[in-house]
């Protein structure tokens, strides 16, 4: 493991709902980020394909029994990785071939026949040999999330080792979530992957904090969804249409250092690979003043545990 890595936060499109061809358009990205000798490269939150943005937008899509979303969500059924996958074991290829670790944000779905057809809102880490070394479920789909998603478990819920040294991640609003970030803390992460639809300044602070609290680097990594991709099956609300351009979800893609400072500033409104050289001594500068997982953790009053069992 090297003292500097360089890593790649992909803030880019997918083909929405659209598995097959969201790969083909993954395989390429990590190959522009290869090509720029990034040795990490991390997707946003459910990337694969697409995030279900229109939540926040339709009209009446939480009606009971309603016709279009119901349609819809089974689009999405048929577009989403299960981590036995072809689709999946194209990317673990892609790892292997050029030699990058890969953390990327899906809609799961469970292998056939295993009795369980409820979707996930996951994160998987494939080393640069092409292993898998984590499958993360998001614990609690948040607020309208639950009608699309299931809630996840703690099986996932560590860092891991990889070639560019200890990577953890988590999604979104879990970071408000104490003792899923100590989990994480606890588990030696150098490297974290903050997934989000789009980095916005909330979501800016949370990612700030977490580098602060756990002396680590963070990728807060954001999506890009234009109206155009907005799904036909539902209803454009008025203010969106006639403007296929306008933005859904806009980045902000950064990287934080650990003592909570930007490495690099957030970038919004556009599709980009942000590149940045982390200097992994900076971690043991920034514990001498707070070790959340050391001195001040205080095992002599607090206890901890995890329930690491994959719930099925």
């Amino acid at each position: 493991m090297s003292a500097s890595v360089r890593v790649a936060l992909i803030q880019a499109r997918p083909v929405y709902y659209d598995l097959a061809r969201t790969v083909a358009k993954a395989l390429s990205l990590i190959l522009e980020a290869a090509g720029h000798g990034a040795r990490l490269a991390a997707f946003p939150e459910t990337f694969f394909p697409g995030y279900p943005a229109w939540l926040d937008y339709a009209v009446d899509y939480a009606r009971w029994d309603h016709p279009p979303t119901k349609r819809l969500y089974a689009r999405l059924a048929a577009n989403s990785m299960a981590v036995d996958s072809p689709e999946l074991r194209l990317l673990r290829e892609g790892a292997r071939e050029h030699d990058i670790v890969l953390v990327l944000g899906l809609n799961e779905r469970v292998p056939t026949g295993r009795g369980n057809r409820s979707l996930y809102n996951s994160i998987v880490t494939i080393d640069a040999d092409g292993a898998l070394r984590n499958h993360h479920r998001k614990l609690r789909p948040t607020y309208t999330e639950q009608l699309v998603w299931a809630p996840g478990d703690g099986a996932g819920l560590s860092a891991v080792d990889t070639a560019v040294g200890r990577v953890g991640g988590l999604i979104c609003w879990e970071h408000w979530m104490p003792h899923a970030r100590q989990a994480l803390h606890i588990s030696n992460e150098s490297i974290h992957i903050a997934l989000w639809p789009a980095v916005k300044e909330i979501h800016q602070i949370a990612s700030r904090h977490y580098a602060f609290e756990g002396r680590a680097f963070v990728l807060a990594v954001g999506g890009i969804m234009p109206a155009s991709d907005f799904p036909a099956e539902l209803d454009l609300p008025d203010h969106l249409r006639g403007q296929p351009e306008a933005l859904l979800l806009n980045g902000g893609s950064a990287v934080i250092a650990p003592d909570g400072s930007y490495l690099v500033e957030p970038v919004y409104d556009q599709e980009t690979i942000l590149y940045a050289d982390l200097n992994l001594a900076r971690i043991a500068e920034e514990q001498m003043t707070l070790d959340v997982t050391g001195g001040y953790a205080r095992d002599d009053v607090f206890s901890f545990e995890v329930n690491r069992k994959r719930l099925e």
